[in-house]
C-alpha cells in the first residue's frame, strides 16, 4: 500500500486552496537531512491538497571532486548503492514505487541506524515483495546513467548545476531545502508548508538560512 492509499487530504484551513500543489522531491537515501523533510511532507500531505512524487538523486553525484572528511567520503562512496537499486526498482516497476522503497531504505538507515546497505537493500525489496535480484544494482554501474539523469533533473536550471539535498520542485521552483532538525507534526506542519509555499513561489526569494543548531531528531 502507497503512502497516498492511506493519506487524507483536507483543505479547510485558511490560507489553503483547491488544487493541489505539485512537490517534486528529490532525495538520496543515504541523506538525513532528505529523510527528515519527506516525513514533513508526508505530514502536510494528510492536511493539505499535494501532488507528492518522489524522484532519485545522488550525494556521490552531488561530492564529486568534492575534499570529503574520510568518515562523510566512506558515506558518500557507499550511498550509490541504494541509489542505483531505486532506479533499478523504478525502471521495472514506474516512479510511484519510490516513495515505499524510499520509507523502507530510510527507516532502517535513520530510524534503526543500519549502516550496512546491503542489508538496508535486501530487507527493504523483501519488506515490499520487490525481487531480491534488484539488489544487484547496487553494484551495477550500468545503472550510472539513468542515476544521472534522475540527479540532474533536479538542477536548478538557470544556475547550470545548484542542487543540494533534499531538493524540492514546487509547482516548477527549484529549491534546496527546506532543510530541518526534526520533523514538523500535525497543525505545526501544515503551517510551516503553507508559509514554505508562499515564500517558494516568490520570484524575487532566492535565500533563507540561519545557523545550525542542535541534533537531529527522527521521531
Amino acid at each position: 500500500m502507497s503512502h497516498r492509499d492511506t493519506a487524507t487530504t483536507t483543505a479547510t484551513d485558511a490560507g489553503t486552496d483547491d488544487a493541489p500543489t505539485r512537490v517534486d522531491l528529490f532525495f538520496d537515501p543515504a541523506c538525513p537531512f532528505a529523510w527528515i523533510t519527506s516525513r514533513w511532507l508526508l505530514e502536510v500531505e494528510r492536511l493539505r491538497p499535494l501532488d507528492l512524487r518522489f524522484r532519485v538523486m545522488s550525494l556521490y553525484l552531488h561530492n564529486t571532486g568534492n575534499e570529503l572528511p574520510d568518515w562523510y567520503r566512506d558515506l558518500v562512496d557507499r550511498s550509490v548503492g541504494p541509489v542505483r537499486v531505486a532506479v533499478a526498482a523504478a525502471e521495472r516497476h514506474g516512479e510511484k514505487v519510490l516513495g515505499d522503497l524510499y520509507t523502507a531504505f530510510g527507516t532502517r538507515i535513520h530510524e534503526r541506524g543500519t549502516d550496512d546497505f546491503d542489508l538496508v537493500i535486501s530487507e527493504s525489496l523483501a519488506e515490499l515483495g520487490l525481487a531480491a535480484e534488484l539488489s544487484a544494482a547496487a553494484h551495477d554501474p550500468s545503472y550510472d546513467d539513468a542515476v544521472r539523469r534522475s540527479h540532474e533533473a533536479g538542477v536548478e536550471p538557470e544556475s547550470g548545476g545548484y542542487v543540494g539535498t533534499p531538493t524540492l520542485h514546487v509547482d516548477g521552483a527549484v529549491w534546496f531545502g527546506p532543510v530541518l532538525r526534526a520533523v514538523p507534526r500535525g497543525p505545526a506542519a501544515a503551517e510551516l508548508f503553507d508559509a514554505f509555499r508562499v515564500m517558494a513561489r516568490h520570484p524575487d526569494v532566492f535565500e533563507l538560512k540561519r545557523t545550525r543548531t542542535g541534533s537531529l531528531r527522527f521521531d
